[in-house]
């Protein structure tokens, strides 16, 4: 390093292979040395190096509070001819605000803040901050190796999913922060019972209607709500209560404010150079550009800065259908042969989940695709594209629109129930009442639900029991819960009101106990990606809408689940049966706790009477919109029967 005045200097040695890595896309922690990080000169002396990519700039100044925003006696210098430009600084404080001062190569001056900083002021604010990102106490340990010995497509999982703004806010009406969230937010989701909760995008962004999926910080937890470790600390906290946290992500666009990415050098720069390209209609913003090494590099370090700065279990790729089609939204754009496939947004993700996997193969990639892309969760050396896992739009769409049809027309659409398996182990799925289905006039889930105030709770209730029943992993918006009859609205929390009226509370409990039940029976879960954790039952009876299937785990155990889609209780409904003897029903959906109407569960036994393939029956009564979780249950073997009897003796004494 050489020093040039009291005031700052150069790094002009010791990042040669850094800078080669960045632009050749193969570093994976730049962001350990691009933005803003404290160094030592020659003498030992401290300062803050800042290194920036602007390849188009004719020159680059820093300025910030340290300077009182000069804008000239701060230059940047090209380190050793590259794209890549710095400065170290003395005298800079932790929380200093500042941004580079761009000149085009036609003169235009630009204001940005720092791609790679890690914290920024608050909206409408829009300087970037210096902050330290090390010495976080993490005290999740236990987690961690939990995680790492897990196999997570053999185990539970239900997400609740999350906006922070307006999950539950204070009588002022501001919301909560990330240190008071670590008590609110954290103690609800463990008395729900999820496995894991996934946060609407966090990064920094400057529009509250926006929900985060226009992001001006990639590597900066918005402020929000507080500091980076303030938002360490409610991660910590999730772990602590063995629940695990996915990070929405959005590497497919960015917004257009001007102190972000977009023009960031004065030229397209993180956005392709086709301006037709580089345009996103749909959202008002700009693609990333996937054909540039640097970009690549941005995106895939700031996935894996993610997780090793703050422990996440996963993230959630938003549009990835946008990504890897160039023509998704109705654009006439073609590659040379003709084809429509995005070959470098294609590529870029196949070495995302590549990268990601490389260092964190315990996490989760989830892909929001739409489409039917093939093998989306193949991984990259069989020909995929690498993820863990996709959301399984098709299943969601079908079921929603049958449930919003009145009964009477259901038996015409009997296939929205039966054909989602003929591609249920296509992929790897969760599966999503997300937040994109109770905004913009689609009404709440309870909304959704067709006929009388009652019939409604009992039509969600079958619902979300059709849904936990079904292979593939589950995620529920925050709200559905307890059943609230609005639509999400970003500017508000939640109308937890609702839950001074019965039907509510009993909803809430219905919801607890469903992610009890599921978390418990490895039926539900232990196989979610084969057919041989499923057997069709009963799929044919268009006329009564009812359907009947089992799910089964590695032990053959079988879980018997039933669904009467129509308002009409069906008396002594037969039923085919592997095994004679008795059966009990473990979860029933009409019950009085979740106001339904039955008081408690009758058993019933087997028929020595041939149905379909299955050589006993059982005669059920089904009530209206409703679901019966059943087990068979078989006798005691004598060893069995010889522990039992120990075991009651011992309590005794």
């Amino acid at each position: 390093m050489k020093e040039f005045n009291t005031d700052y200097f150069y790094r002009e040695t010791g990042l040669d292979e850094d800078i080669y890595l960045y632009q050749k896309g193969s570093h994976g922690h730049a962001y350990k040395f691009m933005g803003a990080h404290t160094v030592q000169n020659e003498e030992g002396q401290e300062a803050v190096s800042f290194c920036v990519w602007a390849p188009n700039a004719k020159y680059v100044n820093l300025i910030g509070d340290f300077n009182d925003w000069n804008e000239y006696d701060l230059p940047l210098k090209r380190i050793n001819d590259s794209d890549i430009w710095n400065i170290c600084v003395y005298g800079i404080k932790q929380f200093d605000a500042y941004k580079y001062r761009i000149v085009s190569p036609w003169d235009e001056i630009r204001y940005k803040a720092d791609p790679f900083a890690f914290h920024a002021e608050e909206r409408p604010k829009s300087a970037s901050k210096v902050f330290d990102i090390e010495g976080f106490k993490w005290s999740d340990k236990r987690w961690l190796n939990k995680r790492e010995k897990s196999n997570l497509y053999n185990e539970p999982m239900s997400i609740y999913e999350v906006n922070l703004s307006s999950w539950k806010r204070k009588e002022d009406g501001c919301p909560y922060s990330y240190v008071e969230l670590a008590d609110e937010l954290v103690d609800y989701v463990k008395e729900m019972g999820y496995t894991h909760v996934e946060l609407m995008p966090v990064m920094e962004h400057p529009y509250d209607g926006s929900w985060g999926y226009q992001v001006t910080g990639y590597f900066a937890p918005t402020s929000r709500f507080g500091t980076p470790k303030d938002f360490m600390y409610l991660i910590n906290a999730f772990h602590k209560k063995n629940i695990g946290v996915i990070l929405d992500w959005i590497p497919s666009h960015f917004c257009k404010d001007d102190f972000g990415l977009a023009r960031f050098d004065g030229a397209n720069c993180y956005e392709p150079a086709d301006q037709y390209r580089a345009e996103n209609e749909q959202w008002g913003t700009l693609n990333f550009d996937y054909g540039k090494t640097e970009v690549v590099n941005f995106l895939i370090s700031n996935a894996l800065y993610w997780h090793e700065y703050y422990h996440i279990d996963g993230i959630r790729v938003d549009a990835v259908a946008y990504m890897i089609y160039l023509d998704f939204t109705g654009k006439e754009i073609r590659n040379p042969d003709g084809s429509n496939d995005n070959k470098d947004a294609i590529s870029f993700l196949k070495k995302l989940n590549t990268a990601v996997y490389e260092r964190f193969p315990k996490t989760m990639m989830i892909a929001e695709e739409s489409t039917a892309w093939p093998l989306v969760t193949m991984p990259v050396e069989n020909g995929g594209l690498g993820f863990s896992y996709k959301w399984n739009m098709g299943w969601m769409h079908d079921i929603l629109k049958y449930m919003e049809m009145d009964p009477i027309f259901r038996k015409d659409h009997h296939e929205a129930l039966t054909f989602t398996m003929t591609y249920a182990f296509s992929e790897n799925y969760i599966l999503p009442f997300s937040h994109d289905e109770v905004v913009h006039m689609k009404g709440s889930m309870i909304g959704k639900m067709p006929g009388s105030y009652e019939e409604q709770f009992a039509s969600l209730r079958l619902l979300y029991a059709y849904m936990y029943a079904h292979p593939g992993k589950k995620l529920m918006f925050m709200g559905d819960e307890i059943a609230q009859f609005d639509e999400w609205n970003e500017w508000d929390q939640l109308t937890w009101e609702v839950l001074d009226y019965d039907s509510h509370k009993q909803f809430k409990k219905y919801v607890s106990d469903l992610n009890e039940f599921y978390r418990k029976e490895k039926t539900l879960y232990a196989i979610d990606t084969s057919y041989a954790g499923f057997n069709w039952v009963d799929l044919a009876n268009r006329d009564e809408s009812v359907i009947a299937f089992e799910r089964i785990d590695q032990e053959g155990n079988e879980l018997l689940c039933i669904f009467n889609f129509t308002p009409v209780e069906r008396k002594s409904y037969p039923i085919g049966v592997k095994e004679k003897g008795n059966y009990s029903i473990k979860f029933n959906t009409d019950m009085k706790k979740y106001g339904g109407r039955l008081a408690r569960n009758k058993p019933c036994r087997s028929k020595e009477e041939p149905l379909g393939d299955r050589d006993y029956r059982i005669e059920i009564d089904l009530p209206p919109l409703s679901a019966l979780y059943l087990f068979h249950k078989k006798p005691a073997t004598a060893a069995k029967k010889k522990t039992a009897a120990k075991k009651k003796a011992a309590a005794k004494k």
